[in-house]
Formats: C-alpha cells, sequence, structure tokens
C-alpha cells in the first residue's frame, strides 16, 4: 500500500474534451465581425489610411470558412483533436496576416495574437496546445522583423528597436505563460472530473450489487408462502397415492423439487454470515469490515483481522453502506497488493469514535507523496495503465461520504499505515434509519484469513 495507486481499473478517458464547431463558429464569428467593424472605422470614421482590400479579403476568408462549416457539418458536430487544432491554427495565421497589413507588433491589437493558443489551451491535449503555441511564437517572431508601416495621419512614427523587441518579448512570453497556465488549470479540471465521475460509478456498481441482493432476499421471502403451501400439497398427495399408481412417481418427484427450491430460497433469504448478512441489515463493525476484505485473499499474504473495542461486549451496530464497503475494499486491496507478508486491519471503539486501521509490512508510501494522497491520479507506478492512482482518491471520497476522515502515514518499523475514524453516534444513526436489524450474528475477536 506504500502508493497512491488505483485498487480498480481506471475508467477509459477521453483524451481531450471534444470542442463542439458551433462553439468555434460562434467564436471566429464574433472576431470577424470585430475585425470587420475596426477596419472600416479605422479606415472611413478615423482617417487612418489602411490597405483596405487585401485586409478585407483576409476577414473574407474567415467568412467563408463559417459558412463552409455551417453548410456542410450537422449543427452539432464536435470536431476531433487534430480538426480543432487545424481550425486553431487558422485563426492564427489569419490574425497575423492582417497585423501583417496593419503594423505588425506596432499595431494595439497585437495582444489579440493570445486568443487562439488560451481557446486551444482550455480543451486540447499538451501536444497541440504546444503546436499551436509554437506557431504563435513563430508569427509573433515573423510581425517583429517585417511588417506593413502602421498608418499615421501625419510623419510615420519610427518605433525604437528596443521598444518593438520589448514588444515581442511580452506578446512571447505571455503566449507561454498563459498557454501553459490554462493548459494546466483546464486538464486539473478533466482529471478531477473524471475521477468523480469513476467514484460515482464505482458507487452505482456497489449499490446495485445491494440492490440486486436485497431483491434475491425480498423475492425468497415473498415466494416462501405458496411454495410452503405446494410442498404440503404435494407430500399428501405422495401419501395418500397406492404404491402402484400411475401418479405416484410424478408426486415424489414435485415433492422433492418443491423441497429442492424451498432449499435454495433458503439461502437467497439467508446470506453467508461471513458476507455481513443481508444487504439492507445492519451488523457489527467488525462483520462489515471483514465483508470488505473478504474479495482480497492471496496466499502469500497473511490478512488479520483483529477487534479491540472497549467494552467488548458493546461493539456497534452500523449500516451496510455500500460507500463504507467499497472505499475499504479499494485500500485493503491496496494494502495487499504491497505488502511482503502480513496486512493487519484493527477495528477499535468506544463510547464517542469507531476507529479501523489498515496496516502492511511493504515499503510504505513515498514521503515526497504522503502530503498528496488522496489527489486524483496520483501514481508511483510510472508507465503502468492499469494502475492509474484512483484507488485511495476512490476510497477517501466514498469512505468521507460516511461521515469518516482518513489520515495515512508510515510505520516506524516500515509499511503504511491508514487510520479511518467516524463519529459513533452518526454511524448507529445511520443504522437505526434501516429497515430491518441483523441478529445473531458472531463477534469475531480475531480471525487469519489467507
Amino acid at each position: 500500500m506504500n502508493a497512491a495507486t488505483a485498487s480498480t481499473p481506471a475508467e477509459p478517458r477521453t483524451a481531450f474534451d471534444r470542442i463542439s464547431l458551433r462553439r468555434l463558429v460562434l467564436i471566429r464569428s464574433v472576431a470577424v465581425t470585430g475585425q470587420a467593424l475596426t477596419l472600416l472605422t479605422v479606415h472611413f470614421i478615423l482617417g487612418f489610411r489602411l490597405p483596405l482590400l487585401p485586409a478585407l479579403a483576409a476577414v473574407g476568408c474567415s467568412v467563408l470558412l463559417n459558412l463552409g462549416s455551417v453548410l456542410f457539418h450537422r449543427a452539432g458536430t464536435r470536431l476531433g483533436e487534430r480538426a480543432a487544432g487545424f481550425y486553431l491554427a487558422y485563426d492564427t495565421l489569419q490574425l497575423a496576416v492582417l497585423l501583417y497589413l496593419t503594423g505588425g507588433l506596432e499595431n494595439p491589437f497585437s495582444i489579440l495574437m493570445l486568443a487562439p493558443v488560451t481557446v486551444a489551451a482550455t480543451a486540447l491535449s499538451r501536444r497541440p496546445v504546444i503546436v499551436l503555441a509554437s506557431l504563435a511564437v513563430a508569427a509573433i517572431t515573423v510581425l517583429g522583423l517585417g511588417h506593413e508601416p502602421l498608418p499615421w495621419r501625419t510623419t510615420p512614427f519610427v518605433f525604437p528597436a528596443d521598444l518593438v523587441f520589448g514588444i515581442w518579448m511580452s506578446l512571447v512570453l505571455a503566449t507561454v505563460f498563459i498557454g501553459g497556465y490554462t493548459w494546466s488549470v483546464a486538464q486539473e479540471a478533466r482529471r478531477l472530473r473524471d475521477a468523480v465521475a469513476a467514484t460515482q460509478l464505482a458507487l452505482a456498481r456497489e449499490q446495485r450489487v445491494s440492490a440486486v441482493g436485497a431483491l434475491a432476499a425480498a423475492a425468497a421471502h415473498e415466494l416462501g408462502s405458496p411454495l410452503a403451501t405446494i410442498a404440503v400439497i404435494a407430500k399428501e398427495l405422495a401419501r395418500e397415492l397406492p404404491g402402484d399408481s400411475p401418479h405416484a412417481e410424478d408426486a415424489a418427484l414435485l415433492l422433492s423439487q418443491s423441497e429442492r427450491c424451498r432449499h435454495i430460497l433458503a439461502e437467497l433469504a439467508h446470506q453467508p454470515e461471513e458476507d455481513g448478512g443481508l444487504p439492507y441489515t445492519s451488523l457489527p463493525i467488525s462483520a462489515l469490515v471483514e465483508a470488505s476484505g473478504a474479495l482480497y485473499r492471496d496466499p502469500r499474504i497473511r490478512l488479520i483481522f483483529a477487534t479491540t473495542g472497549e467494552p467488548a461486549d458493546n461493539e456497534p451496530l452500523v449500516a451496510r453502506s455500500p460507500e463504507i464497503l467499497h472505499g475499504l475494499n479499494n485500500l485493503i486491496q491496496n494494502a495487499v497488493q504491497f505488502a511482503r507478508h502480513e496486512v493487519s486491519v484493527t477495528i477499535f471503539w468506544d463510547a464517542a469514535t469507531v476507529t479501523v486501521e489498515v496496516a502492511d509490512d511493504g515499503p510504505g508510501f513515498p514521503p515526497h507523496l504522503l502530503g498528496r494522497l488522496g489527489e486524483p491520479y496520483l501514481s508511483t507506478r510510472a508507465g503502468n495503465q492499469d494502475h492509474m492512482g484512483l484507488g485511495i482518491f476512490i476510497a477517501q471520497s466514498l469512505l468521507e461520504r460516511s461521515g469518516a476522515t482518513l489520515h495515512f502515514d508510515n510505520l516506524s518499523e516500515g509499511g503504511a499505515h491508514v487510520v479511518i475514524s467516524w463519529n459513533r453516534a452518526n454511524l448507529e444513526t445511520a443504522a437505526r434509519a434501516q429497515p430491518h436489524a441483523a441478529g445473531g450474528i458472531r463477534q469475531p475477536v480475531e480471525r487469519h484469513l489467507a
């Protein structure tokens, strides 16, 4: 349990958020409208003589691209990463052409070179963002080295080379910083969203399992009465029919099959004790913890469950919560994966708290990750696609939903140590809210599982 690895395989994730074509068309429409209005205002109202026809031709290319996108694609089309990258690359080059015709970096609107890179950083993966940022830097560099002069009413103003260099440097640094920062924030948001979705999926799966068990038990209960009637009638028929009757064999078969059905329904209605009892009942905390770890048996690892509650005859009854079951599942499995010989799960309770401690004799958590445990996709198994670092995140998220607090550390003698604590009153209140209560379940003191 020395790494924040996933104890359940991560759900497949897309590399980026697919971009709506409609959104890109809308952004470009706003940009084109602004470009056209600016050109016409500066040329005809403010009186600056611009190369209007070439500039409007560049704007017209964007208008044609938008019209083609609307006419030849469905309204709800979502672009792949490469197509979205090409669209944004075009926007970068189109803006560079406009700036080249209207003064280059000396044009105050040169700051808009940051826009396509920022849009890309919010939705695309790292590689296309780097490519688009490099394209933007190259375009900014070309605009700094050569461009058409900025129009003036009087004698043209010559920008000092140092000032142009300063503008170039500020735009390059802004492109790198804003693109990188925006991408990292968006990526973290996507990772957190995917991790939360995986947590909800794990909880839904556990709830479905519990619901199926509850349905089976309820069905067994409802079918018990008619089956008992069938068994009584079959027994009467078998007793009253003479031995040489042609129906005697059929009656005996009917009786035996009714007995078989009765045994099957009895097994459905009364699950084995080690599975935690009925899925909708309350049960002792030790039974719930053992049910959580029952699936993860490794012949190489000794799995020890121990209780040290005070007093021993006052063990808290808790609800068979899917959050607690799946959360403890992940932590115990993680411990078994990294243990050398032994994993111990200790349950403690007193009048105020209920605590479960999971410890193994493995190498322990990496010290540099201790402060970050619980973050999604945090893993020390580099390059292993089966372990995407969601296990501890899912366990912590689900257990915290049940009111638990978690603490991760390393034992002084070596090995990882996780402490999960609940307020006892809250746990028992949740258990009393269940429609049925379990009874007669043996309270284990210590059990060794191999």
